[in-house]
């Protein structure tokens, strides 16, 4: 499992910020259609949403890959 770290002054990562910081996608763009899409899984659920705010301890799933965002 990948992991994602929080900057110390972020308090959590939008969805589509967190898929273009590990190169799970290209694009904003690619990210916002993979995501509406509903190929993207964040704590084991479908979620459709591009600004979906992920904390410390969550998981994202896209195209069996997880990641998990630490602080």
């Amino acid at each position: 499992m990948q992991e994602i770290k929080l900057r110390p002054e972020d308090e959590f990562i939008k969805l589509g910020q967190a898929l273009k910081a590990v190169n799970m996608v290209g694009s904003g763009v690619e990210a916002k259609i993979v995501i509406q899409n509903g190929e993207v899984q964040v704590n084991g659920e479908v979620d459709t949403r591009r600004g979906k705010k992920l904390y410390d301890g969550d998981t994202f799933t896209y195209q069996g890959e997880t990641v998990k965002v630490v602080r």
